[in-house]
């Protein structure tokens, strides 16, 4: 304490000696030759040790036996030339505890020699206790849960298997003792569990319920919202049952099940540790919830909607999800990118791991949700001018190579070109060729052709009138198989509608083909007879007087956004605004975020120097982005407006042609549509 004013009465000593247990962190006191002369209580929990046992060791013992030889060469240079290091200045730091595991650490160093001490202190802090590291592993084990049960979900035919699955799917990702769904029975008054893991011997599947006021699975029908219960001991809202005490249960959270807006049972999961339900795991229910009511809606709608109620119901249900389900997406895939920045990601092969499988899984969920946009027609498009001639070549090609040998493949194409998804027109003309396949099982002949129409057959409507003269690119693909007969064919493009045995068919095929025609601004026909075939023909608008090298709509001009630029950020959901706030801040640009179309519009009123508006077009209630976009160019007609969504089917009525931006997206992907809307503004 030389030179030092303290005091009166201030015993030094004692008050470090103090600091030293009670520090946070894990201190080491090692001499110049590496000997661990004292540990505070912190390393010794940290590392796994008793006082007696780590004392006296070589800090060398406490390094992985791979990494010990180069780890003692830095040591003894580290002698030579000691110096203040402080935490995150090194990286791949792995400690070994006395059990032989390992943990993540960084090491901050304090040599004492300008004390007059030969000794050097070490800091070391567990990496895997970090919050943010926590909390993006656990939302990246609920990303891959949820893209499990998705796939699970595309597939499934009978609801009741993924009933039973779901709680077994919600106590694993959420690591609780119990998790059961009750539903609703009609009358009202009761609830049946129908299915569990972890139930009390009290309860059983089928068992029936009261649906009390004074229970949270009543509270959650009424109210429909979830409700959290984080200690049983301090609950005044709710009437606890005895046999969860019993069995030592402490805490709740349930969420509703929902049929088209009404809430017809609930799921439930229960816990032995307090507090264990946060706001991530109310999301994850809450998703995992609204798969399961899809799926039930599904099969409901299976049985009792005509062609175009099944059409346009199915749409809602799906799209509503889709929407929900992107933003959900969106926030996992962000915060990954973000994990992917920090030092730990790079230091720890684990995280990477974990990292890139919530990765994968974010990537198969965008897939299921671009399933279910493509069959309710709410698909964002990427419509671009297309050689539909050399399509039907590549297309040909590979079918010639994996169908039956038995069918002859044939192609007559005239050279032209039509606007629509290119990605989207393969699938569909695929989905028709196995259609046409499966029509003829001892083979025959499948015939693709294209040819121009200037408008389209009597009793066809388009989405909406063609505007130009171009006319139509007609491709139809017909097959020589047995044909439909009347009954059949006027069903062939309902949704689950197929006439092949069980297990074999989803009857989503022509429907989608169906879909995808109907908002490309195009048309279908369906040409059958049984003996005679059928033929399937798509009408899409057709492009004259240009390439499809010329109109490469989907090149992204070179260059980056440039540094300080004002973005006008417009977004409802907290999570995802947080996410695109982080990606935005990254490029140098300067943020203005809001929750609402009104506010945005007085951002604009009052600041003329927004150089970017990125919004998404779904903004809950009030304005809508697509409105949003309208004011905004009224006010500033030359503000460039980026538009973001998990699904637009309005935005296909706009004539502005703005940049639209599907969910999730890369924060590599964002950059390029910012690049190329401001490079078409300029």
């Amino acid at each position: 304490m030389t030179g030092q004013s303290v005091v009166p009465g201030f015993d030094d000593g004692a008050v470090f000696r103090s600091l030293f247990a009670a520090y946070p962190d894990a201190l080491l006191l090692v001499d110049l030759q590496g000997v661990i002369a004292l540990a505070n209580p912190a390393a010794l929990e940290l590392l796994g040790y008793s006082a007696d046992e780590l004392v006296g060791r070589s800090v060398d013992e406490l390094v992985p036996d791979a990494i010990r030889p180069r780890h003692a060469a830095y040591r003894h240079a580290y002698a030579d030339r000691p110096r203040a290091r402080p935490m995150g200045m090194q990286m791949d730091l792995v400690a070994k505890r006395r059990d032989g595991s390992t943990v993540m650490v960084e090491i901050a160093l304090s040599p004492l020699k300008d004390q007059g001490l030969p000794y050097v202190v070490a800091a070391i802090r567990g990496v895997g206790a970090y919050p943010r590291v926590k909390q993006a592993l656990q939302r990246a084990r609920y990303a891959e849960y949820l893209a499990q049960f998705g796939r699970l979900a595309v597939d499934a035919r009978e609801s009741q298997k993924l009933l039973e699955l779901v709680p077994t799917i919600a106590a694993e990702a959420l690591q609780v003792e119990m998790a059961k769904v009750l539903l609703l029975e009609p009358n009202g008054l009761e609830f049946r569990i129908i299915a569990g893991v972890g139930l009390l011997p009290e309860e059983t599947i089928g068992q029936r319920i009261p649906n009390e006021p004074g229970s949270s699975s009543g509270y959650v029908v009424a109210e429909g919202k979830p409700v959290l219960m984080s200690d049983y001991a301090k609950e005044r809202r709710f009437t606890i049952s005895p046999h969860y005490i019993k069995a030592g249960l402490v805490c709740e959270l349930s969420v509703p099940l929902a049929d088209r807006g009404r809430t017809i049972g609930t799921l439930a999961v229960r816990s032995r540790t307090p507090q264990r339900f946060g706001d991530d795991e109310v999301r994850f229910l809450d998703s995992l919830s609204s798969l399961l009511a899809t799926v039930l809606q599904r099969e409901s709608s299976e049985e009792a909607l005509n062609h175009a109620q099944r059409l346009e119901t199915v749409g809602q249900l799906t799209g509503g999800v889709a929407h929900d389900f992107n933003n959900l997406l969106t926030i996992i895939s962000g915060n990954l990118q973000v994990v992917e920045d920090t030092p730990a990601y790079a230091a720890d092969p684990l995280i990477q791991q974990l990292v890139g499988a919530a990765a994968r899984a974010t990537r198969r969920g965008a897939e299921l949700t671009s399933k279910l946009l493509a069959f309710s027609r709410r698909q964002v498009l990427q419509p671009t001018v297309v050689d539909t001639a050399a399509l039907l070549h590549s297309l040909t090609d590979m079918l010639r190579r994996t169908l039956d040998q038995r069918v002859l493949i044939m192609l007559g194409a005239e050279d032209m070109l039509c606007m629509a998804d290119a990605g989207q027109l393969e699938s569909a003309l695929l989905n028709v060729a196995i259609n046409a396949r499966d029509a003829m099982p001892q083979g025959g002949t499948l015939a693709f052709a294209c040819r121009p129409v200037p408008s389209l057959p009597a009793g066809l409507d388009a989405e909406r009138a063609q505007a130009e003269t171009d006319g139509y690119v007609a491709i139809s693909i017909s097959d020589t198989g047995d044909g439909m007969p009347e009954a059949v064919k006027e069903r062939a493009f309902e949704p689950f509608f197929t006439t092949k045995e069980s297990g074999r068919g989803t009857g989503l095929g022509l429907s989608t083909v169906y879909g995808f025609a109907k908002q490309s601004r195009g048309a279908v026909s369906l040409d059958s007879a049984p003996g005679a075939g059928t033929t399937v023909t798509l009408y899409l608008p057709r492009v004259a007087g240009a390439s499809a090298a010329d109109e490469d709509f989907d090149a992204v001009p070179t260059g980056s956004v440039p540094a300080g630029l004002r973005v006008l950020l417009v977004e409802d959901d907290v999570e995802v605004r947080s996410v695109l706030q982080k990606f935005l801040t990254s490029m140098a640009c300067e943020v203005i975020a809001c929750a609402d179309a009104e506010e945005a519009l007085r951002v604009l009123a009052s600041d003329p120097a927004i150089g970017l508006l990125l919004t998404d077009i779904l903004l809950g209630a009030g304005m809508r982005g697509i409105e949003l976009a309208h004011a905004a160019g009224k006010q500033l007609p030359s503000l460039p407006v980026l538009l973001m969504s998990g699904y637009s089917s309005e935005l296909l009525d706009e004539p502005q042609g703005w940049e639209l931006l599907r969910k999730p997206y890369t924060r590599s992907e964002l950059e390029r549509a910012m690049v190329k809307v401001l490079s078409t503004a300029q």
